[in-house]
Order: structure tokens, then sequence, then C-alpha cells
């Protein structure tokens, strides 16, 4: 069966009809908090598998193990598989429609409540409104406008609702492939309805802990100042961050490496040499580096600024300890993506009416957890034109709900071509 443009009329009048119980049910997600750090996320995967229920959707609930959590730094996550499977001979591929939960938490300068799902001059405002509880919405309606049409469809969908995005995913789909619970033959990811993403940057995580010698402030030589050592070393690894920007990626939208410094600490008191700083580096990589080579160029550069660190005479040398936090490698195309590719910018063209680049993008998400499997995926939703326009990670976080609804529209669109 060849989907017909009568068909996709229908699918965007269901959605239309819809729209007003998708919005709630956007809102009832946004008001149950999932802020990671702490990462309790396990209450916000029972409220989804209670909305789910009345539209007909079993939500199998895969609790990670208490332990496994607790070691990995959060609190408690339970992933949510919805399977849909329209032929039962096997025939046909399984999409695989992701979404992730977790959330940074709020922060400061909120105009409206982080978790009050407040409509606004056509805008949702809240705490993951853009990223990624609108594509719980725009998954599940685009699934459930494809099943109203009652047409024969082979193979299956798969709502994959997880808990580990903003940790590196190892515990939410990483975690739910390990365990062999999903082997989708493709899929989709929260993302942005304005374009198709195909690829993203990898990110590599240290933390630095650089150990001096405290001493009274007032006789500082004999001591060994553990944050001019640290200093030292950030000025070496800025001066590694110039030479990044001199490498550019072959990837529309990705640029070129970098390196950021978002968090230091130590000392004990200000009168006090201190004797201990900590400081946690974020590395950014282009799809074209290596994760190996990127972590031994740091790690010598950090070795080398301490052998060239001059102590007060009689002081103790700097010692340092680099522990890797995250690896994320680059998501790079598969050669399979092109029939989700293809679709997405084809519908994507006639329901927003402009062109669907596909591109890269410079943040790291989940998603490569799947292409690492060799399951060809893209990044595709409810999100807007950019991040800095969402205010993602950001006070006043808001999606535009026209875009929920248009994207919700592509999609449902985008598996009918793929499974009819």
């Amino acid at each position: 069966m060849t989907a017909t443009t009568e068909q996709y009329a229908q699918l965007d009048t269901w959605i239309d009809a819809h729209f007003d119980e998708q919005v709630k049910f956007l809102q009832a997600l946004v008001q149950v908090p999932t802020d990671t750090p702490p990462g309790n996320n396990a209450p916000h995967a029972e409220r989804t598998a209670e909305l789910l229920a009345p539209m007909g959707f079993v939500a199998e609930k895969h609790a990670v193990p208490a332990a496994d959590v607790k070691a990995y730094g959060l609190e408690s996550i339970t992933n949510l598989i919805v399977r849909r499977r329209y032929s039962e001979n096997g025939e046909g591929n399984t999409i695989a429609l992701n979404a992730h939960g977790d959330v940074v938490p709020p922060g400061e300068g909120w105009t409206h409540d982080p978790y009050g799902g407040e409509v606004k001059d056509g805008a949702m405002y809240g705490r993951a409104t853009a990223v990624s509880k609108s594509d719980f919405s725009t998954f599940t309606f685009a699934t459930r406008a494809l099943e109203s049409l009652n047409a024969p469809l082979k193979g299956g969908v798969e709502l994959h609702f997880t808990y580990d995005e903003e940790f590196g995913g190892e515990m939410g789909p990483g975690w739910l492939l390990a365990q062999g619970l999903t082997k989708p033959d493709l899929m989709i990811a929260a993302g942005f309805s304005y374009e198709v993403v195909t690829a993203h940057n990898g990110c590599l995580q240290m933390e630095v802990t650089v150990q001096g010698e405290m001493a009274h402030a007032a006789i500082p030589d004999s001591g060994t100042d553990a944050l001019q050592g640290a200093v030292h070393i950030l000025n070496a690894l800025h001066a590694l961050n110039a030479e990044y920007k001199k490498t550019t990626s072959s990837v529309k939208g990705i640029t070129h490496p970098y390196l950021n410094v978002g968090q230091i600490s130590g000392g004990t008191n200000t009168n006090v040499v201190p004797g201990k700083v900590v400081f946690k580096l974020d590395r950014r990589m282009i799809p074209e580096e290596n994760p190996a080579e990127v972590e031994a160029s740091i790690r010598q550069t950090i070795e080398g600024a301490v052998q060239s660190f001059n102590p007060p005479r009689g002081g103790k040398q700097l010692k340092v300890d680099i522990k890797r936090l995250l690896l994320a490698n680059a998501m790079k195309p598969l050669d399979g993506n092109k029939p989700l590719v293809d679709a997405i910018q084809k519908h994507g063209q006639t329901v927003f009416g402009q062109a669907i680049p596909a591109v890269g993008t410079p943040l790291y998400t989940d998603v490569r957890l799947y292409v690492e499997r060799g399951i060809p995926g893209v990044i595709y939703g409810a999100g807007p034109r950019t991040v800095l326009e969402s205010h993602a990670k950001r006070a006043d976080e808001r999606v535009q709900l026209e875009d929920v609804r248009r994207a919700t529209k592509v999609v449902a669109r985008t598996l009918l071509d793929l499974l009819a």
C-alpha cells in the first residue's frame, strides 16, 4: 500500500480535532518535576503510564535497579516502552520514537511557574516544554493519529520514554538496549521541528583535582597554592582551546571542537592558602575526531602544565588526579536513515511551508546509543528553530504550540509512509 493524499489529510484532521487533548497531556507531563540532579524520575514515569492508559496504550515499566541508579549518581529511573504492533507475521520495520523526561533544574529568573505548563500568546511555558516532554506528546498523538486510519500497516511503533539524557543516556535508552528489551529497525528522537538532525557532536567530561599544600596566608610560601596551580593548568587548556578553533567539521551545522570549564571549587577560608582545587571540564568533539586521542591530548596538556609549575622553594610539587566523568561518542549518519530523512523533509515542507534542512548539531544526545548499535536514527520533533529560541536550560523555557501541532502531523505522515 502507498500512502495517499487523502490519508495525509485524514491524519491532519484527526490531530487538529484532538489537539486540545494533546496540550492537556503535555501540561500534565510538565507539572511533574524531573530535576536531574537529583534525578528522582520514577514518579514521572508512573504519571506518564497513568496518562497513557485511557488512550489504550499499555506502558511497560522497566525500573533500573536501585543500586545501579545510586552508583550512577541519581535517585530513581523507570524507563517506559509502549509497543504497537501492526503485523503479526513479523513483516515490516519497527520504528522507535524516543523522548527523554529528565531535565536540568529550573534555576533562577523565571517569570512563569517552571512546572505550571502555563499557556500564553500561543506558547506553553515550563521546564521540558521544549526539551523534550513536548515530544512525549508529539510521538504519542502521531501514533494515535496513525492508528485512527485503520489502514493496513506492516511493522510497528515503539514509544521509548526514558529518563537519562542529561547524564548521558546509559541508564535510559542505553540500558534498554543493553538489556535486550528493544531492538528497533529505525528510530526518531526528540528534537527540532525546523530541521532534521542526522549527526551531532561527542562530549568528554572530566574532573581534575589539583592538590597542593595548605598554609597560613601570612606565610604563603610555606605551602603550595593549589589555586595558582589550577590557574596554570587552565591557561594551558585555554591555549589548547584556541587551537581547536582552527579545526572545522565537514558536517553542516557543526563548527569546530571546543572546551569549557564549567565548574570550579576549592579552598577552606580566606586566610588559608588553598590546598585543593577541583574543576570540571566539558570537551565537545566533532564527528571526525577520535575520542581516545582527544582524551589523551587533554591529559598530556594537564600533565605538562603540572611539570612546568614552579612551587615555592621547599614547597611540595603539585599532584593532579584526572577522572573521566562522561564519554559520549558523536552521532554519525548511517546510510539506512535515508527513508527517515526523505519522509520528514517531504512532509515538513508541506506542513511548515518551508524546506527542512538535514544538518548536524553541536549538542550531544542519547540518540548515539541507538546509532552505535547500527540502528539508523534522526532527531526530529516539536522543538523550536534554535535552542536559544526555546530557552532550553534557561529561565522561561517554552514551546510554540503551533510547532507542536505541525511536528505531530509531520511525524504521523512519516510513520504512515514507512509502515504502509
